[in-house]
């Protein structure tokens, strides 16, 4: 082969990129449409946040781009008003519709325009008829590899669902649009299934033949992309558009690659420097969905932005540079700011900061108040995930009812996971937000340490908090906490007594030091 013989083999093997409409057209015909994100992005083998950014301004490549033009472009047919007959042409008994244009102006270069026009270019013949991509129906041609019926009127019309008459004939399980199982925080809109975390279950299972421990780990594997699926429509039609990869300030960057940034979390690590003499019993608390309570916290919506000077707006939210104040009730309730050794300022998050003003408040007066010096924050809202909780919390709960350990494991792996990759992670690359990913972890510190104060307050011996999820206390503690394995109740992790031998001695033995996320 000679050197031009090579290059018009290079030239032959480039074809033009299929040509999009404007961002906000690629919107609006999906929503003519009455599509979902999840159901545009299953149809193309991509995530409901893909088709997010394509809607925002961003553009698919290669194979994909030309499928999702196509769509497009059908769409765009689909939703395109019939024509009137000229007033001196009698319409006929099935008059042709006209080509639908494309839904923006093309701006230069090659379309995808498709025509009725049987003779076209793009149609080719089909030995065998195959269902077309846009009604369903035996098509007789392929438009760029896709079965197709050249001819719009040829399409069957979607039936309109106030026509619908129930039929002895089942509907394909890919035709139908259940409504939403009603139940306490699931959105009563229409989704494409009735219980997505159920459905994913009953796959899985299928799947592997019942293999529990394989549908289990199945599950786990996926948690993350289900778990921004699951996001994505819980946003539908939400207040707020969440900015997915904002500009980050330097200190929410990896100082290395295996180091880490500037904000402090507040994670408690105490144990109480003395006992009350005698032996004593000490009950170790675990609390159940420590993260998962923790995702209604403020977060910021938008991009942050930096302030300078002293003062606290409770309406938006970040990270803060203060100088916390003396803590002096050490020797019973743990520092809000967690074990830190080195005076100073120091940058905390939005639920450390608005622990420690409550706790300078009036009613409590523990402390003096924190000194702010700046801050990076956006507007923010206590509900951004509210409803994704609550669905994952009652997928929790019915597992629980039902002794269905396989759900219960996909649910934690879904929102562990979804906090714990929204920083610089290889696995998640739709949501990047390492400042809600320090927001919600100091919040379910914030909470431990709250349910700390809880116990003080009615009386029980606060003995050691760690992490996010224990708590071990002396006294009547069920007086206080109910137990049980739902969210806002604890379960007994451990009972030793102590009183003979060092604290930390006998907590060792007795205790471990990691985070048990139920």
């Amino acid at each position: 082969m000679s050197d031009f013989d090579a290059i018009d083999s290079l030239l032959a093997s480039l074809t033009p990129q299929a040509a999009l409409p404007e961002p906000h057209v690629r919107r609006d015909l999906r929503e003519r449409a009455g599509l979902s994100k999840a159901q545009v992005a299953r149809a193309l083998g991509v995530s409901p946040s893909t088709v997010t950014g394509w809607e925002a301004g961003r553009d698919p490549v290669g194979e994909v781009r030309t499928k999702y033009a196509y769509l497009l472009d059908g769409l765009a047919e689909k939703l395109a008003p019939p024509v009137p007959p000229p007033a001196n042409e009698a319409p006929s008994a099935t008059p042709e519709a006209p080509p639908a244009p494309h839904a923006s102006p093309p701006t230069g270069g090659e379309t995808n325009v498709r025509t009725p026009d049987a003779h076209t270019d793009d149609g080719d013949a089909l030995t065998e008829p195959q269902p077309c991509v846009l009604c369903g129906r035996p098509a007789r041609h392929q438009v760029a590899g896709f079965p197709q019926h050249l001819d719009p009127t040829q399409c069957a019309p979607a039936e309109p669902p106030a026509s619908r008459t129930p039929t002895p004939a089942p509907t394909p399980p890919a035709a139908r649009r259940p409504r939403a199982t009603p139940h306490t925080g699931t959105p009563s809109r229409p989704r494409s299934s009735p219980d997505p975390i159920a459905a994913a279950v009953t796959d899985a299972l299928a799947t592997h033949q019942g293999d529990v421990e394989a549908a289990t780990a199945a599950l786990v594997k996926r948690a993350i992309p289900d778990a921004m699926a699951l996001l994505d429509s819980c946003r539908k039609g939400g207040r707020y558009a969440i900015v997915a990869h904002p500009w980050i300030p330097d200190i929410l960057r990896k100082q290395s690659a295996r180091g880490a940034d500037q904000i402090w979390e507040a994670r408690p690590k105490w144990f109480r420097p003395e006992l009350p003499t005698g032996v004593h019993e000490v009950t170790a608390l675990d609390i159940n969905g420590a993260y998962l309570s923790a995702l209604k916290t403020h977060l910021p919506i938008g991009q942050l932005e930096h302030t300078i000077g002293s003062t606290h707006d409770r309406r938006r939210a970040g990270v803060h540079l203060i100088t916390p104040p003396p803590w002096e009730h050490g020797a019973y309730l743990p520092n809000p700011i967690g074990n830190r050794d080195e005076p100073g300022p120091l940058w905390v998050t939005e639920p450390t900061l608005r622990l420690l003003l409550r706790l300078s408040g009036p009613k409590l007066g523990l402390c003096e108040p924190p000194e702010i010096h700046e801050s990076f924050t956006s507007g923010a809202t206590e509900n951004l995930l509210e409803k994704f909780r609550v669905i994952l919390k009652d997928a929790r709960d019915r597992a629980i009812a039902q002794d269905d350990e396989v759900t219960l494991e996909y649910v934690k792996a879904m929102y562990s996971k979804f906090v714990s990759t929204m920083g610089e992670s290889n696995y998640n690359r739709e949501l990047y937000r390492p400042d809600w990913m320090h927001l919600i972890r100091s919040q379910a510190f914030a909470n431990l340490w709250t349910k700390a104060l809880k116990a003080h307050d009615a009386g029980l011996t606060v003995v050691r908090a760690m992490g996010t999820d224990e708590l071990h206390v002396i006294g009547d503690w069920p007086r206080v906490f109910p137990e049980g394995r739902g969210v806002s109740e604890v379960k007994v992790k451990d009972v030793y007594p102590i009183g003979n031998e060092p604290f930390d001695q006998a907590a060792a033995e007795h205790t471990d030091d990691h985070i048990d996320e139920n």
